[in-house]
C-alpha cells in the first residue's frame, strides 16, 4: 500500500531560520565618532570616516558578511534543487479488525459476524518524489544514509510524464480491485460460493483476439466450458497447446461465437492477449473503508480480516500480526514494493509476526527488524494457517521463512 506525506521538506524550515537570523548590512554598527568632531572641533586633520576602526574596516566586514550570506544562500539553493528520485519510507499500519476515522475497516452485512479481537495489520509506505512532489538533493542524500528508507530512480516507480492525478487514480483503482479480490479469495477459502464473470477491458497489440473480442465483451465459455475464472481459460489454452479455440462472448445482450488461434507469449505459454477484469456477485455485502491509502498490496490482509470477521473465535489469539501482499480471487499472494519499509513500520507498531510474499524474499533477507518473525507465504491458505498456529500459542519456529525453505 502507498501514502503521500504532506509535510514541508526540512529544507524549507532551514531557509526560514536563515532568513529570520540574517543581519541587514545597513544595520552594521559604525565606529563611534569623537565628541570633538561631533562638535565641529579639530581631530588633527583626520576625518571621522578615516579613523582607525572606522568605515573602511566596516565596509570590509560588511563585504565579508555579504559574501558569507551569498555563499550560504547558494549552498541552500543547490541543496534544494529537485532530483529525479523517489524516496520510500515507513508508513503507518492499519488494523483490518479495527476502525479508521470512527468506522470499521471491514463491515459485513447479510451474514453472521463475530467480534474479532487482536491485530491483523496492513502496512503502508510513504512515497515522496515523482508526481507527489520533488525530492531535493539534500533529501535524497539523507535518505541514502537512512537504512529505513529506499531511494529509486523515478522512472522505476512511475512512467515518464505521470501526473499526480493519474497516479492517484491508478492507486485508487488498484485499491478497489484488491478489495474485490480479497472478498472473493476469502469466500473461496471458506468454501462460500459466489458468482464471477470476466469482462474484456483492453487488448494487447497484435493480440490473437484482435477483431474478435472487444472491450466490454463478457466471456461466457471457451471450447464449451463455462468461464467461471481466469484459471478456466488458462487451463484450456495450456491443454490445447496453441490449437484454435472457440470463445463465446456476450455483447450488447447477444451471444457470439468467435474462433481464434492463441499466440505464444515468448515464454512457452499460449494467450489470447485480452486484458480482463472480474465482475463479482457476492452472497452478502462487505464494505472496506480506509481513506488516503491506495494500491493493491493490502489484499491479503483484507482477506484475513474478512475471514476472522465471519468465523467464530479470534484468528490471532492475541498475537500482533502484520503483513502485506496482493491477492488474486483464487487466493494467490503476489509481490509488492517497499517491503523493507513495511517491516520497519510493522515492528514499530508492535507486531511480532509478519506475513511476507514469497516473491519478495530477496528483499526480506538481511533486512528483518529485531523482534519480528517473518513468515513466507504463497497463498491465502498458507497465511491463514500461519496466523492460526501463532494464535494457538504453539511453536512457530517451523513456519516457512525466506531462508529455511
Amino acid at each position: 500500500m502507498t501514502t503521500t506525506s504532506g509535510g514541508r521538506p526540512a529544507d524549507d524550515r532551514a531557509t526560514e531560520q536563515i532568513n529570520s537570523g540574517a543581519t541587514d548590512p545597513g544595520d552594521t554598527p559604525t565606529a563611534e565618532v569623537p565628541s570633538t568632531a561631533a562638535a565641529g572641533g579639530s581631530d588633527g586633520g583626520r576625518s571621522a570616516s578615516s579613523a582607525p576602526g572606522g568605515a573602511p574596516r566596516d565596509r570590509k566586514a560588511s563585504a565579508l558578511m555579504i559574501a558569507g550570506l551569498t555563499a550560504l544562500g547558494l549552498g541552500i539553493a543547490v541543496a534544494t534543487i529537485p532530483v529525479p528520485y523517489v524516496v520510500e519510507s515507513p508508513g503507518p499500519t492499519y488494523n483490518t479488525l479495527g476502525e479508521s476515522q470512527g468506522h470499521p475497516v471491514i463491515k459485513v452485512s447479510g451474514h453472521e459476524t463475530y467480534p474479532a479481537a487482536g491485530n491483523l495489520d496492513l502496512t503502508t509506505v510513504y512515497v515522496d518524489g515523482g508526481p507527489n512532489g520533488p525530492v531535493s538533493i539534500l533529501g535524497a542524500f539523507s535518505s541514502w544514509l537512512d537504512r529505513t528508507k529506499s531511494v529509486y530512480p523515478e522512472e522505476l516507480i512511475y512512467p515518464t510524464g505521470t501526473s499526480r492525478e493519474e497516479a492517484q487514480e491508478q492507486s485508487s483503482v488498484a485499491m478497489t480491485t484488491s478489495q474485490e479480490n480479497a472478498i472473493a479469495s476469502a469466500l473461496n477459502e471458506l468454501k462460500i460460493p459466489y458468482g464471477q464473470k470476466l469482462q474484456a477491458v483492453d487488448l494487447s497489440p497484435g493480440a490473437a483476439a484482435e477483431g474478435r473480442i472487444e472491450p466490454d465483451d463478457v466471456l461466457v465459455s471457451i471450447n464449451g466450458t463455462p468461464i467461471t475464472s481466469l484459471a478456466v481459460i488458462q487451463a484450456d489454452l495450456a491443454a490445447g497447446n496453441g490449437a484454435p479455440v472457440e470463445v463465446v462472448v456476450e455483447r450488447d445482450g447477444q451471444q457470439l461465437t468467435q474462433t481464434m488461434t492463441p499466440k505464444d507469449n515468448g515464454e512457452g505459454r499460449f494467450i489470447l492477449g485480452v486484458v480482463l477484469k472480474a465482475l463479482f456477485t457476492f452472497p452478502f455485502d462487505v464494505q472496506i473503508s480506509l481513506d488516503k491509502v491506495g494500491g493493491p498490496s493490502a489484499g491479503m490482509m483484507f482477506a484475513l480480516g474478512i475471514i476472522d470477521t465471519v468465523t467464530p473465535g479470534d484468528l490471532t489469539g492475541g498475537v500482533h500480526v502484520a503483513g502485506t501482499g496482493t491477492i488474486t480471487p483464487d487466493g494467490q499472494v503476489g509481490p509488492i514494493g517497499g517491503i523493507g519499509q513495511k517491516m520497519v513500520g510493522a515492528q514499530k507498531a508492535g507486531a511480532t509476526l509478519f506475513l511476507a510474499p514469497a516473491e519478495n524474499c530477496d528483499e526480506v533477507v538481511g533486512h528483518v527488524p529485531d523482534g519480528l518473525q517473518v513468515v513466507k507465504v504463497e497463498n491465502l491458505a498458507g497465511a491463514r494457517a500461519a496466523v492460526e498456529l501463532a494464535g494457538s500459542g504453539k511453536d512457530t519456529s517451523a513456519l516457512p521463512t525466506c531462508t529455511n525453505n
